[in-house]
C-alpha cells in the first residue's frame, strides 16, 4: 500500500516540456545492490561475512499513460525490487526513476498512485469497511466520499457479502481482493499491482482481469508484475521480460509476438498418403487433427506446398503465419540468460 500524502490543490503537470504527455513511469538504468551481513563461527572464532548482492543490474523502461504494462519474469528476477523503488519504499543504488516526471517520493505524485504489494497485510481484527475507511482518511477523502467509494469497491471486488466479517477470517484470495480495493480507493491515475493474481481462484482471476481492463477503458494506467503469462498475453499493451536483474526483451506485445521464425501453418482436408509424403520432402511437419491435417513448414516453401495440395485435390481450410507465444519468448529469454555473477563476499574478524 502506498503511504499517501495530504491532498494538494495543484496537481502535477501531465505534459512534458516538449508538449507531449508525460509517461506514467520512466525508469533509466536503475540498479540496486543490497549488503547482507552475517555472523559466522569459523574454527571457534567469530567471523563477519559481508555479501553484496546485485538484485537489479541496470533496468530501463517507460510506461506511457493509459497503457496496461506487464512486468514479467521468474521468481527472483528483480520485479518486486524494481516496483518497491518505483513506490519509494527502497532507494536506487544508481539510476533515475520518475512518475509523471517527478521523483517517486513526491507527495503530489503519491496522490495519483494506487499500490498493491506482493504480500498485503492488514490488521486482522478489523473489518473490510473499517480498514478501507482508515486508508480513505489517509488519502484525505471526506466521510461521504469514503462511504460511497467503500461500498462501490467492495461490490466491485466481490466482498460485499463479507463486509462485516473480521479480516482474520478471510482466505488469502479474499485478502488479495481487499488489497486491490485498497489500491483503487483514491481513484488513482496509476495502478501498480505486484502479483495481483496471487492466491486467487479461477473466478477471482477472471474478475481481476476484467477490473484491469475496466481501468484501461477509463484511461487509467496499470503496471503489474506476474509470471502467469496467459494473464499478461490477455491484458497487456506492452511488456518487459526481466531475468536476473536485467530487461531481456521489452516492447509492444503485438511486436513481440511476430511470426515464429518464418513458419507457416496450413490446415487442410483430403490429404492422401502420397501428398503427405510429398509435403514431408519439403520438410513439413504433419499432424493429424480429426479429419484434417495440420501442416507446418518454412514460409518460403508455402507456395510449393499449396501447389502440391491443390494438384492432389485437397481442400485448404486455412493458411496462416505462425506467431510466437509469450510463453515461448519467456522461456527462451530465461534459459538464454547469462549465469548470475553472484555476490561479492568479504570476511573480517568479529
Amino acid at each position: 500500500m502506498t503511504a499517501p500524502a495530504a491532498p494538494s490543490s495543484s496537481p502535477p503537470s501531465s505534459a512534458s516540456p516538449t508538449g507531449g504527455p508525460l509517461p506514467a513511469i520512466a525508469v533509466r538504468d536503475f540498479q540496486k545492490r543490497f549488503t547482507l551481513v552475517e555472523l559466522e563461527r569459523l574454527f571457534s572464532e567469530p567471523s563477519t561475512i559481508v555479501r553484496r548482492v546485485e538484485a537489479v543490474r541496470g533496468i530501463s523502461f517507460t510506461v506511457d499513460h493509459g497503457q496496461v504494462y506487464g512486468f514479467l519474469g521468474p521468481n527472483g528476477a528483480g520485479k518486486t525490487t524494481t516496483i518497491k523503488a518505483c513506490m519509494d519504499l527502497i532507494r536506487p543504488t544508481s539510476g533515475v526513476i520518475e512518475l509523471y516526471g517527478r521523483p517517486p517520493g513526491d507527495p503530489v505524485v503519491k496522490q495519483r498512485i494506487g499500490y498493491l504489494p506482493e504480500h498485503p497485510y492488514f490488521y486482522d481484527y478489523l473489518k473490510p469497511q473499517e480498514i478501507l475507511d482508515f486508508f480513505g482518511r489517509l488519502f484525505g477523502l471526506d466521510r461521504a466520499e469514503r462511504k460511497k467509494r467503500i461500498g462501490e469497491l467492495l461490490e466491485r471486488v466481490g466482498l460485499s457479502h463479507a463486509q462485516n466479517r473480521a479480516l482474520r477470517k478471510f482466505s488469502k484470495g479474499m485478502l488479495q481482493r481487499l488489497g486491490i480495493a485498497q489500491a483503487l480507493l483514491n481513484d488513482p491515475d496509476l495502478l501498480v499491482l505486484d502479483e495481483p493474481m496471487s492466491g486467487l481462484d479461477p473466478m477471482g482471476r477472471r474478475d481481476i482481469r476484467e477490473l484491469i481492463l475496466e481501468e484501461r477503458r477509463k484511461g487509467k494506467t496499470v503496471f503489474f508484475s506476474t509470471h502467469v503469462l496467459s494473464d499478461a498475453e490477455h491484458l497487456c499493451d506492452r511488456v518487459a521480460i526481466v531475468v536476473r536483474g536485467t530487461v531481456r526483451r521489452e516492447g509492444l506485445l503485438s511486436d513481440l509476438l511476430v511470426s515464429e521464425a518464418g513458419r507457416t501453418q496450413i490446415l487442410m482436408r483430403g490429404g492422401t498418403p502420397e501428398l503427405q509424403a510429398s509435403l514431408r520432402e519439403l520438410g513439413a511437419r504433419i499432424e493429424v487433427v480429426g479429419a484434417s491435417l495440420d501442416i507446418t513448414l518454412d514460409a518460403t516453401l508455402t507456395n510449393s506446398a499449396l501447389e502440391r495440395c491443390i494438384a492432389a485435390g485437397a481442400s485448404i481450410d486455412r493458411v496462416s503465419a505462425l506467431r510466437d507465444s509469450l510463453e515461448s519468448i519467456f522461456v527462451r529469454e530465461a534459459e538464454g540468460a547469462d549465469a548470475p555473477a553472484g555476490g561479492h563476499v568479504e570476511r573480517g574478524d568479529g
